[in-house]
């Protein structure tokens, strides 16, 4: 195990967020990710670079909801706000220990929180954009997520880091390849004005016009491996089912259906969930598109309930409600990004400007 989390920690640290000598690190994780973190912080010291350590203990978030007042919901922590506004680079470390003890929140104070870190996020967002701040989330494997992902705790172990081809001889050379290889595809989406989801319950056009596709290849989340956009807000039209399950805020929303009419979404169900997805849609900007995106890593081969992962299968796209990336032109804004999954395999197909270019899975260009 010691030499698999050094492969990831030099993964990380040399390609994902390319560090060098003298810039500032911020790594936030959990105290169960401590073998990782020990390594890439050998790592980042080696190469000269300041660091930042942020580990939380268990509960911490359910403890810092129940105990706060307003005030102190409305208090940004000023190593956050600095890291944020003055830091080169910023590492998310998933590592929980318990996915639902978020669950419980008071929605109140929760939207007071979220008003609260808006402006800290909207830095955070441009300096992403931007490249000023680089940033890598990425997974730890623990026995929280192995249960949601319905494994082992070896085999969720081996699940992450075969997603992460650190089983690869050359990790960073197999990630390179992946950065050519959806170079090609994104230069051509990005000459595409229309694009057109088609599969078993999905019926969706939207513009792609003057947008910026984005090649996902491993710097910004690892694993990675998926090319994304965001449609022009109010030009998507239809219907889309998502078959995969998510996980959300701790809550757990399975079979959403969606109606979209003008970039608006009128109408919502959801098999599992449908009182959370209510609450979801009074949010501001929540009934418009963020982002839409094609999974294209195929060492993911089951949904495990973890977004980082479930998003970037190979054979799958996904739309998020919510906040758009401004590094692809995107202009819809939103305190929330909610990515949703829908299988391709059985008979999905993706038109561009009438062209079919994807079928069951695969790209055809």
């Amino acid at each position: 195990m010691q030499e698999i989390e050094k492969r990831y920690a030099d993964l990380l640290v040399s390609y994902c967020l390319d560090l060098q000598a003298g810039e500032k690190l911020l790594v936030r994780t959990t105290t169960l990710a401590e073998p990782l973190v020990r390594e890439v912080y050998r790592l980042a010291m080696r190469k000269g670079a300041q660091v930042v350590l942020d580990l939380k203990i268990r509960e911490a978030t359910r403890i810092y909801f129940e105990e706060s007042n307003e005030d102190q919901l409305r208090w940004i922590s000023p190593v956050h706000q600095m890291a944020m506004e003055e830091f080169d680079a910023f590492l998310v470390i998933r590592a929980p220990f318990n996915l639902r003890e978020d669950q419980s929140i008071d929605p109140e104070k929760r939207k007071i929180r979220s008003e609260a870190l808006t402006p800290i996020n909207q830095v955070y967002s441009q300096r992403t954009a931007d490249k000023s701040l680089k940033r890598c989330l990425c997974q730890y494997p623990t026995q929280a997520a192995a249960q949601e992902a319905g494994m082992s705790l070896e085999e969720y172990q081996h699940f992450v880091y075969q997603a992460c081809k650190l089983h690869d001889q050359d990790p960073t050379s197999s990630w390179i390849n992946v950065r050519k290889e959806q170079a090609r595809i994104v230069a051509y989406l990005n000459k595409v004005k229309q694009m057109h989801y088609q599969g078993e319950r999905i019926d969706v056009k939207f513009s792609v016009k003057g947008r910026t596709w984005i090649n996902s290849d491993g710097q910004t989340n690892m694993p990675s491996g998926e090319v994304y956009s965001s449609a022009i807000e109010d030009s998507v039209e239809g219907v889309i089912h998502f078959d995969y399950p998510s996980i959300y805020m701790g809550h757990a929303v399975e079979g959403i259906t969606l109606w979209v009419e003008k970039g608006e979404v009128r109408k919502w169900e959801a098999a599992v969930g449908q009182e959370f997805l209510d609450q979801i849609f009074t949010i501001p900007g929540a009934r418009r598109f963020g982002e839409v995106a094609i999974g294209t890593n195929y060492n993911i081969k089951v949904p495990t309930k973890n977004i980082l992962f479930d998003e970037k299968m190979g054979g799958t796209i996904h739309m998020a409600v919510g906040q758009s990336y401004l590094q692809t032109g995107g202009t819809n804004q939103s305190p929330i990004h909610w990515d949703m999954i829908a299988d391709m395999w059985r008979g999905g197909k993706i038109l561009a400007d009438g062209k079919k270019i994807y079928q069951d899975g695969y790209f055809l260009i």
